[in-house]
């Protein structure tokens, strides 16, 4: 269901800061692009670290950019899902993330704007019926919809892992009842579990039996693609998923931790 990667929303057109530079090169930089922050790079185009403008209040314009930056800088990968980007943009406070690439050269930037941009397109009362076609051209199969509650014990989870953070935040919209309904493929003894993963690991630890969904009935005797993933992954239950950290996401690194392995 999430296919926007963070290289479809980043700017590649970035302005950077060589590690070379000074204080007063920076408070150039910042009059004539009005940005507030710069990624700081080496001449191989490597990430070491951020400088922003507070980084700049008292210190001497000639102090070299390297004993001002910060170097314990979030990075990310460009095929990191825009939600995730979201997850590490927003619990972190921080505004711009620079994408790397394997070498830990930049190739781009994305901010809270591109990630705000990113959802407003991602919000669709159509995600649903999308899905159904989706059904309907792989597998030659007419599903049918309905609206009710699942048991959350029976669902068959599609996805490994989950983070700690938005979990909390599920939680919460939970139990003030704003929580959107989860998509479910209805299949003989069971639920898969296509959208909605934190909901339902939110609604156990809550103690709730039920949670209301958009129920895709499928009737034909086939195997989904769906079901293999989870095979596949050991995925039967709930259980199954990992609870991780953003932090710990497997396409998010840190800068300093980079530069020492490279």
């Amino acid at each position: 269901m999430d296919k926007k990667r963070v290289k479809d929303y980043m700017t590649y057109d970035v302005v950077t800061v060589n590690v070379n530079e000074t204080a007063r090169d920076v408070i150039d930089y910042i009059q004539k692009t009005r940005h507030d922050g710069f990624p700081v790079i080496n001449d191989q185009k490597r990430v070491l670290g951020y400088i922003s403008a507070r980084d700049l209040l008292t210190v001497h314009p000639e102090t070299p950019v390297d004993r001002i930056m910060s170097r314990h800088l979030i990075v990310a990968d460009p095929e990191m899902s825009v939600n995730d980007a979201a997850r590490v943009i927003f619990r972190s406070g921080i505004q711009k993330l620079p994408v790397v690439d394997e070498e830990n050269r930049l190739i781009g930037i994305i901010s809270n704007a591109d990630v705000i941009r990113s959802q407003i397109e991602h919000v669709s009362p159509e995600k649903v019926y999308n899905f159904m076609d989706t059904l309907r051209r792989l597998y030659n199969i007419e599903p049918s919809l309905e609206r009710g509650y699942v048991p959350i014990n029976n669902l068959l989870p599609t996805q490994p892992r989950i983070y700690e953070d938005e979990l909390e935040g599920r939680m919460y919209e939970i139990k003030k009842g704003l929580a959107e309904p989860l998509i479910v493929v209805r299949r003989p003894g069971r639920f898969i579990l296509v959208d909605g993963h934190h909901r339902a690991i939110a609604a156990k630890r809550l103690g709730y039996k039920t949670l209301d969904a958009y129920i895709i009935n499928v009737t034909e005797k086939i195997e989904l693609g769906m079901e293999r993933t989870a095979q596949a992954q050991n995925l039967k239950t709930l259980d199954d998923i990992k609870v991780m950290d953003y932090a710990r996401h497997p396409l998010v690194a840190v800068t300093h931790r980079l530069v020492r392995q490279s």
